[in-house]
């Protein structure tokens, strides 16, 4: 592959200050362990970086009201005026999950810019996929703030591949928490085909992603919701994405896809009750970069997301993600390795830092884990919601 193809990561260090308090569950420790974790396994030449711009106002209003920027910059500064307080709560931008922060504005607006960097550098044929690990605000609203999402660099992602590029857009959201911010954003939308596997909403915010939301008007049949019972574990999980996913890509046959890459359906992440291991987070960007190639001559944008176990998951699953995206020589050692160590230099630099033991292989040593009861049940429920799922697709 020429120095062209090759893939680029985005990142700049301006991008951690994207961080609401010190006990917040959003902690951007996350991406520099994971950075950290590239380069110490020789998988990040500096080469492949590139450094995202901030996105402007007008690329903001594609997806975001006027009155809810104007609030977000109120907000930004380092003690905003109290008439700006009292609003802060139409905005959701008040709450545990999402209260606004000094720089808040300027930090969000460079998120934002950097998916769209990703978006700009793929359309354009200058890298056939980016990855952008710190976006994947996919909650935010058109004029709310909402589970740890201020803007929603996905949606402006979207917009700016459709507008700029006329593209039709494939969006894949494998987050736990159903992708609603971007559900909701493109929902009557022909030229956006959104798919989101997470856990059911009967027991997870937002709360949304039912069978049953499928698009409205023109776009009716290109909004999917894939929800999987709490428990679930690799095998139902990856046949329902994977099955969904195929056939979705086959109907829709779209220019691109961007998708948005949150790992916390693992079995450590405390914020839901998914139980999936590292496997999955190979898998599911394995069959994305096989299909990008298939239907879409390869353009691939991936983006971050949630996860919050960031000692012993989010590392190990966003450089996986970089892995397949860069075709490493490390998945070669790892096919034939399943339990192949991560860098000692690596463990050695944060495990002082971590209170738990971080886990120290690329993959799970599942079989010591504990069975799951009623994991047939599980199964056969995800199977009945899967065949509902594509029951528009055919």
């Amino acid at each position: 592959m020429n120095k062209k193809a090759n893939p680029v990561f985005i990142y700049d260090d301006q991008e951690i200050q994207y961080k609401f308090n010190e006990n917040h569950p959003f902690n951007q420790d996350r991406l520099t362990m994971t950075v950290d974790l590239l380069r110490k396994a020789g998988a990040l030449p500096d080469s492949a970086l590139r450094a995202p711009r901030s996105a402007t106002d007008s690329e903001l209003l594609r997806v975001h009201s006027p009155a809810y920027i104007e609030v977000v910059k109120a907000l930004s500064c380092s003690v905003p005026e109290e008439h700006w307080v009292r609003e802060a709560t139409r905005f959701g931008l008040d709450t545990d999950d999402t209260p606004y922060f000094a720089g808040m504005h300027e930090t969000t607006a460079k998120v934002v810019g950097g998916s769209i960097t990703a978006v700009e550098l793929v359309m354009s044929g200058k890298a056939p996929h980016a990855l952008h690990l710190g976006g994947g605000l996919h909650h935010a609203l058109q004029s709310k703030g909402a589970g740890f999402c201020v803007y929603n660099d996905a949606s402006a992602a979207i917009a700016h591949a459709k507008e700029m590029y006329g593209a039709k857009v494939l969006y894949i959201d494998t987050d736990v928490h159903h992708g609603d911010g971007v559900q909701w954003g493109f929902y009557a939308d022909p030229q956006v085909c959104t798919l989101s596997i997470h856990e059911t909403g009967k027991y997870l915010f937002p709360g949304t992603g039912a069978v049953n939301e499928r698009g409205e008007g023109d776009a009716f049949g290109t909004n999917i919701n894939m929800p999987v019972e709490p428990y679930t574990e690799d095998e139902s999980w990856l046949e329902c994405f994977s099955e969904v996913l195929t056939e979705t890509i086959r109907s829709f046959q779209p220019d691109v896809i961007i998708s948005q890459h949150g790992c916390d359906a693992h079995a450590f992440d405390p914020l839901a009750h998914v139980h999936c291991s590292m496997r999955v987070y190979k898998a599911m960007p394995e069959l994305i970069h096989s299909l990008a190639h298939q239907w879409c001559e390869g353009r691939w944008i991936a983006l971050g997301g949630g996860g919050y176990d960031i000692w012993r998951v989010v590392p190990r699953a966003w450089s996986l993600l970089w892995l397949v995206m860069s075709e490493q020589a490390i998945l070669d050692q790892l096919e034939a390795q399943p339990q192949l160590q991560l860098p000692q230099a690596w463990l050695d630099a944060w495990q002082s830092k971590s209170p738990v033991q971080l886990v120290d292989t690329w993959l799970d040593p599942v079989d010591a884990w504990a069975p799951i009861p009623r994991r047939q049940a599980i199964a056969e429920k995800n199977r009945q919601t899967k065949e509902l799922a594509m029951m528009y697709l055919k």
